[in-house]
This record gives structure tokens, sequence and C-alpha cells, in this order.
């Protein structure tokens, strides 16, 4: 089933409830849009988090799931996620975020360790939970970082904010 992982982890470590005054098919529809266009984009970690790093780059990778993988949201994928919501929206939305860091030094990139976390949407009547995991990393964002940060790019899409 696409946008469900089922083995998403029961002990998380950011629970936030959103109330939202859009329907849940735009809200999931933004979502989607929102990752895709975060996938490949380099921002400061300054952008992101109170910098651990300094002079620290960011690149994102999310990835939707589907049974027990994650496909990559490129272009194709983005595509047949909006399909499949504007169809009949979804109740749970899971997504894997890798996160790469780069030290900037003289000119030259280089690559420190990844995050990754998993970011669970379960969509309700009144409200959306959205649930994040710190599966393994080097952890310069933290849970609540990563979610404030997809909430704020979310509400600059939707006219109505979240």
């Amino acid at each position: 089933m696409l946008g469900f992982y089922k083995n998403f982890p029961t002990n998380v470590h950011k629970i936030m409830h959103l109330t939202a005054s859009t329907s849940n098919k735009r809200l999931q529809l933004a979502t989607t849009q929102i990752l895709h266009k975060l996938n490949g984009q380099t921002l400061s970690l300054e952008d992101i988090a109170y910098p651990s790093v300094p002079q620290c780059l960011v690149n994102f990778e999310f990835g939707i799931a589907e049974a027990n993988n994650f496909n990559y949201l490129n272009r194709e994928e983005t595509d047949r996620t909006l399909k499949v919501i504007r169809k009949k929206p979804v109740q749970v939305m899971d997504f894997l975020c890798a996160i790469q860091y780069y030290k900037i030094r003289t000119e030259k990139k280089i690559p420190l360790k990844f995050d990754y976390y998993m970011l669970r949407f379960i969509f309700g009547k009144e409200s959306t939970e959205i649930q994040v995991y710190h599966e393994r990393g080097p952890r310069h964002i933290s849970p609540s970082e990563i979610a404030d940060f997809v909430i704020n790019k979310i509400d600059e899409k939707l006219s109505k904010k979240v």
C-alpha cells in the first residue's frame, strides 16, 4: 500500500499534533510536493536548526513508503503518489528522510555522517499527527527541528496555515 510502512517504529522520538483549515487531500498533496521539491536542494544547517556544526550545508533525500520499502520521491514517484491522493486521500503517509551534511572548508565540501529519520503523518478528521523517529546518525538536526522545518515549508505552500 502506497504511503504505509509496515515496520514503522512504535517508540518514536517526537509527536506533534496539527490542525489545518484545509482538507486532508490538499494537505497530502502539498506535503508530497514539498518533500519532492526539497530533494536535492542544498541549504545551510542554520536555515533548519540551531547549527551544531558551523559552516555546514545540508541535502535532503525523501522517499515515500510502499509496504516494506521506501521509493525515492523523484518526478515519476511524486506524480504516481499525487494521482493516488487525488483519487482517494490516504489515512497514513510514511516517509524516509536521509540528511547529508557537508562541512565547508576553503571552498571544499567535506562529507559528514548522514542522519536517517522516518516521518509518519496520520490524517484525522480534526487534526493531523506527525511522528518522527530518528533511526541513526549524529542528530545534527533534532526530531523537533525536522518536524518544524517540514511544517513551515507546508505552511509556505498553502494559503491557509497549518
